[in-house]
């Protein structure tokens, strides 16, 4: 299968490598990543089978006029309206999300032909260098099509992924996946990023009622949503991935730390905007993407 990777950073360079051992792919990244896997191919390293191991897609900068069967996107959430622009002087079969935050696919499907997924990741994953990406833990794709149900194309790219090595799992539920996700995020990444803790600490006191008290919000405003999504089954999944990637840096905190505009919007502020929505009053969500919009324009990158 030939597959474009557009966004190659930390997760795309990951996913579009160990998807290179076994099908064609292009990697759209930035000018000294293209290069660096132009002239030495790409290194994966850390908790990948056959870690440490080095393999040659293509790379570039220049992300229009590209044909393939898939078009995977993996920029951050306020890029992807550029994103789709760019993609749709390209042909493709299908686009898949693996993004973070919420309602990147609709601005996709606004702006490009082809059927576009949704999809999630739980890969963890750090670009080094120009050219070596760390799996700093093994996780799982999930995709299906983005408003649920069956679709014979999520079934195709998944068997794709599977071939590759990838953990995956194809769903007909990926609204309620979606939400979940978002309730994971809304938990743990701006907590972290704003006290400068790794993801385990986010279960203990006092982070822990801060983040809890974030997924609780998130899970109502689901259910004001018309999706199924407990408290409970809310919480136990923010657990899980904070306990399965307890020494990690979250995304968010990774931005943080590059002194670059964070995911915010898509994510608590997500949560905050559809609760305003509904009526419903989100304390904590509001707090927290208060904070981290006053840190990005106090480091003007808002």
């Amino acid at each position: 299968m030939e597959l474009v990777v557009f966004g190659a950073g930390s997760l795309g360079s990951l996913i579009g490598g160990l998807l290179a051992r076994e099908h064609d792919v292009t990697l759209v990244a930035r000018e000294a990543h293209a290069r660096a896997v132009n002239e030495s191919g790409l290194r994966l390293e850390g908790a990948v089978a056959d870690s440490p191991d080095r393999v040659f897609p293509a790379a570039t900068t220049d992300g229009t006029g590209l044909e393939a069967d898939l078009a995977l996107v993996t920029v951050k959430s306020f890029d992807t309206a550029a994103a789709a622009e760019r993609l749709a002087t390209g042909t493709f079969d299908g686009v898949l999300s693996l993004q973070n935050g919420m309602g990147n696919e609709a601005t996709l499907a606004a702006r490009l032909e082809a059927p576009v997924l949704a999809g999630t990741a739980t890969y963890g994953a750090v670009l080094r260098e120009p050219g070596v990406v760390d799996c700093t833990g093994v996780g799982e794709v999930v995709l299906g099509a983005r408003a649920g149900g069956p679709s014979a194309l999520a079934v195709r790219l998944g068997e794709a992924f599977a071939a590759a090595g990838l953990e995956t799992t194809v769903a007909e539920d990926m609204p309620r996946r979606l939400w979940e996700k978002l309730a994971v995020n809304a938990g743990i990444n701006p907590v972290t990023a704003l006290t400068a803790i790794e993801n385990g600490a986010v279960l203990e006191d006092p982070a822990d009622g801060l983040s809890r008290a974030a997924v609780r919000e998130t899970a109502r405003v689901a259910r004001a949503c018309d999706v199924p999504l407990s408290n409970r089954e809310a919480r136990s999944a923010m657990e899980a991935v904070a306990e399965a990637t307890a020494t990690n840096t979250s995304s968010m905190r990774q931005d943080v730390l590059a002194e670059r505009r964070t995911e915010i919007d898509a994510i608590n502020g997500h949560v905050v905007d559809r609760a305003a929505a509904l009526g419903l009053e989100v304390p904590t969500n509001r707090t927290l993407t208060t904070l981290v919009r006053t840190w990005e324009r106090g480091r003007d990158v808002r």
